[in-house]
């Protein structure tokens, strides 16, 4: 329910709210950075452990569930991935289970964290799911943008990537070069953006339900919140795979030196 003394245009703002640090392009958000960074210790060192622990013998259900996770991952990697590259199956990896994790935190009732904070005398706003913040999701995206480029370079020579980038795709037509550096820069500029803003949109929209159900009477917030939650998880895994295997496919396409 909402909180007391709040309209319900200030707590949907309040919970839409990130715990901000600094002032203008230097500001920080400071519950992505701690939430993203604790849930990346806490994930990848269990899964560690997990594999300190690895026994050929009966596997404990920790390392059952790492190494079903690493099989899928691998799988994936080993029919999309076409190139020569022992970097993409770890990356591949890091990414499912880190935005997974993420995502996992919009299944937590969204006053829960107000509530605990409130015992302590803390009212500041606090957003719990990093995957709803724009900024996150960029700089993933943007990290992936680099490594397009970069393995682009590396694998076909800087020369044969100004090639690409000047004959592809009408050929070597000196006329149509300036139409194939436009496609270029169009295609490269919508892979960042629509990793990005997919993941975001989807999450949101998700976080945005929840909140909208929190405002209903208590009788009705379990009716429609545990139905929702449960669906929620399909998407929560869903985002985290598509997130994956786009990375894949266009870590693949830089590769390709043909």
């Amino acid at each position: 329910m909402s909180a007391e003394g709040q309209t319900t245009t200030e707590y949907i703002q309040h919970h839409l709210t990130n715990l901000q640090a600094g002032e203008g392009f230097w500001t920080f958000h400071l519950d992505t950075l701690i939430v993203s960074g604790l849930l990346g210790l806490i994930v990848f060192g269990t899964m560690w452990l997990a594999t300190r622990k690895a026994t050929a013998g009966v596997p404990s259900g920790m390392q059952n569930f790492v190494e079903m996770v690493v099989t899928m991952v691998d799988s994936q990697v080993k029919d999309t991935f076409h190139g020569k590259n022992e970097l993409i199956a770890p990356l591949a990896l890091t990414i499912f289970v880190w935005i997974f994790a993420m995502n996992a935190m919009d299944v937590i009732p969204v006053d829960l964290v107000g509530w605990i904070s409130g015992l302590f005398g803390i009212h500041s706003t606090f957003k719990l799911v990093p995957s709803t913040d724009l900024n996150a999701t960029f700089a993933m995206s943007i990290a992936v943008f680099f490594l397009i480029y970069f393995y682009s370079i590396k694998v076909k020579g800087f020369g044969g990537f100004t090639k690409e980038v000047l004959f592809s795709p009408f050929g070597k037509f000196p006329l149509l070069i300036p139409v194939n550096i436009l496609f270029r820069i169009v295609e490269d500029i919508a892979k960042p953006i629509s990793l990005a803003l997919r993941l975001f949109g989807n999450m949101y929209a998700g976080e945005m339900v929840f909140i909208l159900i929190a405002l209903l009477p208590w009788y009705l917030q379990w009716m429609l919140g545990a139905p929702w939650a449960i669906f929620h998880l399909l998407i929560i895994t869903l985002q985290a795979f598509v997130f994956m295997m786009l990375t894949i496919v266009y870590l693949s396409m830089a590769h390709e030196s043909h």
